[in-house]
């Protein structure tokens, strides 16, 4: 009796296993139809660490990301993500996860340029000879009361600081579009050129660009040279600034413009839902994106 059910579970166990590689076989055959820049390698999770019910530390969501086959991650934080950054890197690095970039948000104010949090985020990276992205942008206090002029002055000023730290460590920079002055692509490229670095790109997110859904397309051909890596959401120019991928009525649109640019860098899909599992809004974004890869000419 014992051994009849154990070759009845060991028999569900084959199907089971069978049933998933027929799964997986047929969503890798689905995504080889696609341009590469949709490919599963190609996708990094952004708006993770902070964004998340489940409040995962970094074991739990480095094992997250590698049960979905996600094997990029930017990595945002908050002040209480900063001391186990170096273990995450550690367990990433374990799972062949890249880290494809960090966060660098600059308050300004009388305090210095970059704070503590940030020293120990860029310390940690030099500690562990770690070579990636510092993704920044700015408070807009940073440049309250001040002349288009001015504005870009400072930003001139404070970007060469940040990119000089940034550099030594054999990381690039990226400009953030998080709105206002400095979330302006236009200006974001007026500064690159005036720094003349070609260690500095941009990396352009959707969720922050909801008043140039019209204007992407040309937008995206002017800051083509500098792009690093673009973040994907669900567009309703008058809806929710945050939305699965395939809810909206604009992204198919802008991912279009995205292919027909020649863009082949990396796609971000987000968490960015503070009361959900941050593992099934990344699954949910995913299953949107291969749909809407599906759409594209």
């Amino acid at each position: 009796m014992k051994r009849l059910l154990s070759i009845g579970i060991m028999s569900a166990i084959v199907l089971m296993i069978m049933a998933s590689c027929k799964q997986n076989k047929e969503t890798n055959a689905e995504q080889a139809e696609y341009p590469a820049v949709f490919q599963k390698e190609n996708l990094v999770a952004w708006c993770v660490v902070p964004f998340d019910s489940k409040k995962r530390g970094p074991v739990e969501r480095v094992n997250m990301l590698d049960e979905l086959g996600i094997e990029r991650l930017a990595w945002d934080w908050r002040t209480e993500h900063v001391p186990t950054f170096g273990q995450e890197i550690k367990l990433l690095t374990e799972k062949n996860i890249k880290l494809q970039a960090v966060w660098m948000w600059i308050n300004g104010g009388d305090g210095p340029l970059i704070d503590d949090s940030n020293n120990k985020i860029l310390e940690t990276l030099e500690n562990n000879n770690v070579r990636t992205e510092v993704w920044m942008s700015f408070n807009n206090s940073f440049f309250d009361g001040l002349s288009d002029e001015d504005k870009l002055d400072k930003a001139i000023e404070a970007v060469s600081v940040i990119n000089e730290r940034v550099d030594v460590l054999g990381c690039k920079l990226a400009l953030y579009n998080h709105g206002e002055w400095f979330g302006d692509p236009l200006n974001q490229i007026r500064i690159i050129e005036a720094v003349g670095s070609d260690n500095i790109g941009i990396v352009y997110n959707f969720h922050h660009a909801h008043h140039e859904i019209e204007k992407f397309p040309e937008l995206l051909k002017k800051m083509m040279p500098h792009l690093l890596c673009i973040n994907l959401n669900g567009m309703r120019k008058d809806g929710e600034k945050i939305l699965p991928l395939g809810s909206g009525d604009h992204e198919l649109g802008m991912i279009q413009a995205i292919v027909d640019a020649g863009y082949d860098g990396p796609l971000g899909v987000l968490g960015h839902v503070d009361d959900r599992d941050v593992k099934e809004v990344l699954e949910e974004n995913m299953k949107g994106l291969n749909t809407l890869a599906s759409q594209v000419k």
